[in-house]
């Protein structure tokens, strides 16, 4: 039985198939997400230290120029788990620096909350203001059911490749830590 276009179905019956893959936690299915391999979106956003306000803020090509990055895609500053998972990055930053590796947090809030939480937890690393969440779109690293960045981590080399992704990041969680040290140390 061939099933009619979602035009010709009672309004109901379209809005309810538009709706399931959000209702069904299938927002995003693991083939649309950057893989490893692939090239890394380019992107310029805001960004702030606990120090500063750069409203002009980065682009990833310049920072790659300096070494490989982790983009660490969070929800929301001053939110349980996203405090988790900075200040892990935060204990382990000088390990990550070791292996050349610069961090960066990003998610939907703006600079201001940036500084201020960054200087709460004292950060020593950048967080990036997506406001609009079109950078996580591109990475596909956005939950429109939510309205927040999903909690994903990737690693970028130097050459703006995608190294590693974890779509799934557990803020706190040794296992998904052990999973980052090691793609990082992969790049050496």
């Amino acid at each position: 039985m061939k099933t009619p276009p979602i035009c010709a179905l009672p309004a109901p019956a379209a809005v309810f198939l538009l709706l399931l893959p959000i209702l069904s936690g299938n927002a995003r299915s693991a083939d649309e997400g950057l893989k490893a391999g692939d090239r890394a979106p380019d992107f310029s956003l805001p960004m702030a230290t606990k120090d500063t306000l750069v409203p002009a803020g980065i682009r990833l090509s310049d920072a790659l120029r300096s070494g490989a990055v982790v983009l660490a895609f969070y929800p929301a500053d001053w939110s349980g788990g996203c405090t988790k998972e900075m200040c892990t990055l935060r204990d382990n930053i000088a390990e990550l620096s070791q292996l050349g590796i610069s961090v960066y947090g990003i998610s939907g809030d703006y600079i201001f909350s940036h500084r201020a939480w960054a200087k709460e937890l004292n950060l020593p690393f950048a967080l990036l203001s997506d406001h609009d969440h079109a950078v996580a779109r591109l990475y596909r690293s956005y939950n429109p059911s939510t309205g927040y960045n999903l909690r994903t981590v990737f690693v970028i080399n130097r050459d703006a490749v995608v190294a590693y992704v974890d779509p799934a990041y557990v803020s706190g969680s040794g296992e998904s830590l052990e999973r980052l040290r090691a793609a990082v140390k992969a790049l050496r």
